[in-house]
């Protein structure tokens, strides 16, 4: 999987205190930091792969065994290797990560040849974070300086009091070139990692400023609560800079996939399967506060792909757990301009997408402080479905008064129809559409059956496309072997004896013998404890790619049976697994004896014949204990 990080940990933090980190790591609470997750049954968890764009969930977790498998892209590991490529980090950043989180204290490696080695510089993402951190301790105090009057009475004006302020992390950026680059600088943050961070900025001298002046701060944070960037809001008319001013795109802070808030929303969204998209700072503090905990907004950015994709995780947003997703825009042009853009995503939402628009035009900030919570609560729940929204703003730009106007408004609206996911409402909509226009239902549906067709309204519709044709699933045998090694992966101490027991070339599938082959490479299945190192050994211990990723799928797979393994069900399986090479043996045997002269090569004869009666008598014994009961 990724031995060459941990080789070149070995000079550095202790093997068993990353092992210990890996015993005390749940990784069913890592990894719902950033993947909603439910029971699949037999004790293990299953989600949205975070890795890649999916529909259903193929991603599974195995809490008794701390390791995880995606069915779909193939991708798995344990708890460090998820965060190496969740967030981005180096096996020694996960490592310590992961040590932070259970009250580890990593000791690192004597040098055998001189002194003890110093402690090894922290990972970048785990320098800029603390960076950021700092500059948020420091902007919070900023905010009551007398600099920072406006900053208060912004705050004010919108309805936040100084527990809000605290509770958002607010802060202030005063009046002055350097004043944070030389506090960090003082606590030891590099001129290159302020840089890289985005909180300062080269001159036109050369000399390293502030990013942020004279403006109030949002610090935004990840899924995991760390602090990667801040967005700075214009105070001051002498300040000619845009009203909204955000970090820059650095190795920690992706505008694409940041949405300030989920941090505080993300179990709210999680619990209720819904999310409120607002379009500012202020309106998630302001749906928060009014009783929608579950809003968070983009930050400088479209809301895109990679925004659903965070969310459509949190959601488990698919076929069986359908999400609500609510936007809040305002309703003048930008806002509608804002809702049609959504509305071309809302493919990407197995849930129900909506929209909410305040009947004043007002946002959810500036509702709840014009008419209180309860109004900010009402929105949400008065929300109509997007599709709805969309239909109605595209038949208003025409006069349906005449001929060319419905016509002309069927033709723009006809494909938001054939886009709708749910083709059961799709004849109801048409039904909708046709009555909205003024129109009989039957050219409707011509020119919304055109659209799904890929073809200009009133097109013929072409030929649907054959299905392809369903893959065949695994012959009996290579179930068996399968069987065989999840046990070996799953359950070593229980199975170890009788798997390793039994030779390699009982298997057959290519894979198989790969895995097998890794499994003796690793040392036999009978001298593992069992476990994400476990898992990890073997998937080092295999050549074969394909191998690779199947011991990371077996070891999360549920075993073909109902509750809990045991030897008698080790037995039946190794005892099946043997059944057939046997059987293809007596066949082999059987042949060949019939070919030869019992005169003539009477000792030939008589030899093979010995074997076969061995090897029925063998069949036997494994047909009585494969006969235990599966």
């Amino acid at each position: 999987m990724y031995a060459e990080e941990v080789a070149e940990m070995a000079g550095r933090i202790r093997d068993e205190d990353i092992a210990l980190v890996r015993e005390r790591t749940s990784i069913a609470e890592v990894i719902s930091d950033t993947v909603t997750l439910k029971s699949a049954g037999g004790g293990n968890l299953k989600g949205l792969c975070p890795f890649h764009d999916e529909k259903s969930p193929s991603f599974n977790v195995s809490p008794a065994r701390n390791v995880w498998y995606c069915f779909g892209c193939g991708a798995g590991g344990d708890a460090i290797k998820f965060l190496m490529d969740a967030e981005h980090l180096s096996f020694v950043e996960s490592v310590e990560r992961l040590a932070a989180r259970a009250g580890i204290q990593l000791r690192y490696v004597e040098d055998d040849r001189s002194a003890p080695r110093p402690r090894p510089q922290q990972g970048q993402r785990q320098r800029l974070v603390a960076a950021h951190a700092a500059a948020v301790d420091f902007y919070r105090v900023q905010l009551s300086t007398a600099g920072a009057r406006r900053a208060r009475e912004f705050l004010a004006e919108r309805g936040f009091d100084r527990a809000a302020a605290e509770r958002y992390g607010c802060g202030f950026a005063p009046d002055a070139w350097d004043l944070l680059t030389k506090h960090l600088r003082q606590q030891g943050f590099t001129h290159d990692e302020l840089v890289t961070a985005g909180l300062s900025r080269p001159s036109r001298s050369g000399s390293l400023i502030d990013r942020f002046r004279r403006r109030l701060l949002w610090p935004i944070r990840d899924l995991t609560g760390d602090v990667i960037g801040f967005g700075a809001r214009k105070l001051f008319d002498d300040d000619d800079g845009p009203k909204y001013l955000n970090t820059p795109e650095t190795p920690i802070y992706k505008k694409s996939h940041v949405l300030y808030g989920i941090d505080q929303a993300k179990r709210e969204i999680a619990k209720q399967g819904k999310v409120v998209v607002v379009e500012g700072y202020t309106d998630v503090m302001a749906c928060h506060l009014a009783g929608v905990p579950t809003a968070v907004a983009t930050c400088g950015t479209a809301f895109g792909a990679d925004h659903i994709g965070v969310l459509r995780r949190l959601l488990m947003d698919t076929d069986a757990v359908a999400g609500e997703i609510i936007f809040t825009f305002d309703g003048d042009a930008a806002g509608q301009k804002a809702a049609l853009r959504a509305f071309e995503d809302d493919q990407r939402f197995v849930g129900r997408t909506f929209i909410a628009v305040s009947p004043d035009n007002m946002d959810p900030c500036e509702l709840r402080l014009a008419k209180g919570d309860l109004a900010v609560r009402d929105l949400v729940a008065r929300r109509e479905p997007l599709v709805d929204f969309a239909l109605r703003h595209v038949i208003n730009r025409y006069d349906l008064d005449t001929v060319d106007g419905r016509v002309e408004a069927m033709r723009r609206a006809a494909p938001l129809v054939a886009k709708i996911k749910d083709r059961e409402k799709r004849p109801e909509y048409v039904r909708k559409l046709a009555g909205d226009l003024g129109m009989e239902i039957e050219p409707v549906q011509r020119a919304v059956l055109a659209a799904a067709n890929g073809q200009p309204a009133g097109g013929t519709a072409a030929p649907a496309r054959p299905a392809p044709a369903t893959p065949s699933v695994d012959s009996p045998r290579s179930m068996v072997e399968r069987e065989a090694l999840k046990l070996a992966l799953q359950e070593p101490v229980l199975a170890g004896p009788m798997f390793d027991a039994v030779e390699a070339a009982e298997y057959r599938h290519p894979v198989h013998v790969a895995v097998r082959a890794a499994i003796a490479a690793a040392g036999g299945a009978a001298t593992a404890a069992g476990g994400a190192v476990w898992i990890e050994q073997v998937r080092d211990a295999c050549d074969d790619l394909a191998g690779q990723a199947l011991v990371g799928e077996l070891a999360v797979e549920p075993l073909r049976i109902d509750g809990e393994p045991d030897p008698r069900y080790v037995s039946v399986t190794m005892a099946r697994l043997q059944w057939g090479s046997v059987t293809g043996r007596i066949k082999d045997l059987k042949s060949k004896i019939q070919r030869i002269n019992p005169v003539s090569n009477k000792d030939e004869y008589f030899a093979l014949f010995g074997e076969l009666l061995s090897l029925e008598q063998h069949a036997r014994a494994l047909r009585e204990q494969a006969a235990g009961g599966l």
